[in-house]
């Protein structure tokens, strides 16, 4: 059997890959009809995730891409580099929770080691003390691989709940450590994933805390984000005995949706807050005072609905202060009274300002500090202190900056900084002496080899007339010559802005030669509420087109052609992705499609949340908007499409593998080109993250290895293509 194996690996690696025929998947057709509209869906069966069929062509499919990247020579160069520079750098930190009694609890990872370790110390100059390595969690059982995804200090930092996941799962076991013995308490809460939702808050005794329970922990079932409850846990009792205090069940008077996950905010000493969960990008919340809460008194008041259009709130002593985008794009800083709120007529600090996105505010006993950004790259921090907004300059210009503070009741302030070829740095901000420190948790490396590379922030006008914000990163030896080799990265939803960072992969693409792309399409929120509400629901073709119309400046500008541009999204900038290469084919050499999500008919049925963004099958002009933005219903038979790599997670929750596989069949089925259509479902992940580094470097090594053999690198052409 072993030799017969082996004499058909070898065949196939001996035939062009172009030449390489597969099956095709099985088709059991289905047709729906919305508002007269009838939609043939050919591969429908493969939603069914427990069919033999479907998993074995799931299977061949995966062991057939991983064959063919397999013949790229420098297949594994990103993930050999990444390993190189984890190593140089020594080790990483994040997840830094710092209590106001100055303890400092944080991950650690080593530039050897797979996982993150937690670790403690009493000040920044304190000694570091090792408390937890997730490699001893479950170690007297087989097949686990834990990674912490969260830590929660407890306020004075004598107990921290450690948060364990695997295999790309976001629901998570949580366990409680004693910090002063070490003591790991025996009783694990389950069905939780406070790393994306609700978070863990700690009781003001510090006697226990809150977090959002799943009672579905099956992450392909379509009830999985239904009926969450928020739980309040007491240290030492039986987790399994869960006591409900917000939530659909519990709550009825409060009309909860049973697809609204219920989260409890940190909050003043008086009041507890609860949110509703959901993709909306404003929500739902009301307002209890804690007494009552843990009186289980169920006397929760509305405190704010969606449509006062509030975001970041926080509540200090008798006041709420919060962003509002009522009457303003780009965010007001406002301010007004617990007792009787007025969100539509509030006291206003900070007022909008035309060309700044106004992002984080934190308190601190000297006033508050915020930040803002321009076209989501620039940014700015201020100090707003006896009514007047103080600009402070940074260590260096940054495109994105995060705040941590301890609160109002302190002066200290961290301000990290960072951009797409700036490393970030974290610094200590005196207001005394107007002076930044570094107190770097993280060694800060050098990296001699990106000395030649620019950052080029520029906009370009698209079809409508829209300035589209473009991201553009290359070596400052450039020559525009039409042939440099483009990857375009594009997310354009849920009003999320790609901020920079400082991305070791990006330069590592630029480093051999290519120009990396981020182009800013609309559905983000890098220009405030219009640029979100621009591809948003019926608006949702500018997010794709905007791509499109960053491609061909790129081309007209003679920094490359058709033949050496690569598009890449992930989750839902898969409906960026995917519907730019079905509207435009002939523009891409090729496409990576990760996570994606490609199918938003069907998405919207499986994953309830994502009708808020998206819209509804109940509603015909949010129908027809859902069609558009398909891209697996737009793939056409008798068309020539670009090369595709897609990748699907077998754990992910957000986008079911399905989408990704049924796009994969789809395309295969009804393509004329040559180019490779592949598929790789990664049985070890989900969504991405709560897997070890090294499988992450892993996916990231395929996707650019693939990236740079379309686009015709030579040194990643496999033999048989070296004459073409």
């Amino acid at each position: 059997m072993r030799q017969l194996i082996f004499i058909i690996i070898s065949t196939l690696c001996t035939l062009p890959l172009n030449a390489q025929k597969r099956n095709l998947a099985p088709s059991v057709p289905t047709t729906d009809e919305y508002f007269e509209t009838k939609i043939v869906d050919e591969y429908r069966n493969l939603e069914n995730l427990e069919s033999p069929s479907t998993k074995k062509w799931m299977k061949t499919q995966t062991d057939y891409t991983n064959l063919i990247l397999s013949q790229i020579p420098k297949r594994k160069f990103y993930l050999d580099k990444r390993l190189e520079f984890d190593k140089r750098q020594g080790y990483s930190v994040s997840n830094l929770n710092i209590t106001n009694n100055d303890k400092y609890f944080y991950l650690k990872k080593d530039g050897n080691e797979k996982a993150a370790k937690l670790y403690y110390r009493e000040g920044f100059l304190g000694k570091e003390e090792l408390l937890y390595d997730p490699a001893n969690y479950k170690s007297n059982e087989q097949n686990h691989e834990f990674v912490i995804n969260h830590i929660s200090p407890d306020l004075i930092g004598s107990k921290v709940a450690i948060a364990m996941a695997e295999k790309g799962k976001e629901l998570a076991e949580v366990i409680i450590m004693d910090v002063k013995n070490r003591y790991i308490h025996p009783e694990v809460i389950t069905n939780t994933m406070p790393a994306n939702v609700g978070g863990i808050k700690w009781l003001n005794d510090n006697s226990g805390f809150f977090y959002t329970y799943f009672p579905i922990d099956d992450s392909k079932s379509q009830n999985f984000y239904k009926h969450t409850q928020a739980i309040l846990y007491k240290i030492g009792t039986n987790p399994k005995e869960l006591a409900d205090i917000f939530s659909a069940k519990n709550n009825p008077e409060l009309k909860i949706d049973e697809k609204r996950a219920p989260i409890i905010l940190d909050s003043n000493d008086k009041y507890y807050v609860g949110m509703l969960l959901d993709n909306n990008y404003y929500r739902q919340t009301f307002i209890i005072p804690k007494q009552d809460l843990l009186e289980n008194k169920k006397t929760w008041k509305t405190l704010y609905t969606k449509e006062d259009k509030v975001r970041s709130l926080q509540v200090v002593d008798n006041d709420l202060y919060f962003l509002s985008q009522y009457n303003a794009q780009n965010y007001t800083l406002c301010k007004t009274n617990i007792i009787a709120p007025n969100y539509k007529n509030p006291e206003i600090l900070i007022p909008e300002r035309n060309d700044e996105v106004i992002g984080q505010y934190r308190f601190t006993k000297d006033g508050i500090y915020y930040t803002t950004t321009k076209n989501g790259v620039e940014a700015k921090l201020y100090l707003y202190k006896e009514g007047k907004s103080i600009p402070i300059k940074l260590p260096f210009p940054s495109g994105n900056i995060n705040l941590q503070a301890k609160g109002k009741d302190f002066s200290d302030i961290w301000v990290s900084c960072s951009g797409w070829a700036n490393e970030e740095q974290r610094f200590r901000y005196d207001i005394k002496i107007n002076s930044f420190s570094p107190e770097n948790m993280s060694p800060i490396a050098e990296y001699p080899e990106f000395k030649e590379i620019l950052v080029k922030e520029i906009t370009i006008k698209a079809r409508d007339g829209e300035e589209i914000p473009l991201s553009l990163i290359y070596n400052k030896n450039i020559i525009l010559n039409s042939n440099n080799p483009v990857l375009f990265d594009s997310y354009g939803a849920y009003g999320y802005s790609q901020r920079p960072f400082f991305a070791l992969t990006y330069l590592l693409w630029v480093n051999q030669g290519g120009v990396m792309a981020i182009a800013h399409v609309r559905g983000g929120g890098e220009r405030g509420e219009k640029w979100r509400l621009g591809g948003y629901k019926e608006t949702k073709p500018n997010t794709w087109r905007d791509l499109i119309d960053c491609t061909e400046y790129l081309i007209n500008e003679k920094y490359t052609s058709k033949d050496k541009v690569a598009i890449w999204g992930a989750s839902a900038g898969g409906i960026t992705v995917g519907r730019a290469m079905t509207e435009r084919p002939d523009l891409f050499k090729a496409v990576i499609l990760e996570v994606p999500t490609t199918n938003t008919l069907r998405d919207v049925l499986t994953i309830g949340s994502n009708v808020d963004e998206y819209g509804t099958l109940q509603d015909s002009k949010e129908f027809k908007a859902l069609l558009e933005m398909d891209a697996y219903y737009h793939i056409k038979r008798g068309v020539k499409y670009p090369a595709t790599f897609i990748t699907g997670g077998i754990n992910d929750p957000r986008v079911p593998v399905w989408e990704p596989t049924k796009f994969a069949a789809k395309l295969q089925s009804n393509n004329t080109s040559k180019n490779p259509v592949l598929l790789q479902i990664d049985y070890e992940g989900g969504h991405g993250g709560n897997t070890t580094t090294l499988h992450g470097h892993s996916n990231l090594s395929d996707i650019f290895a693939f990236a740079f053999w379309q686009l015709g690198h030579p040194d990643y052409q496999p033999k048989e293509n070296t004459k073409k």
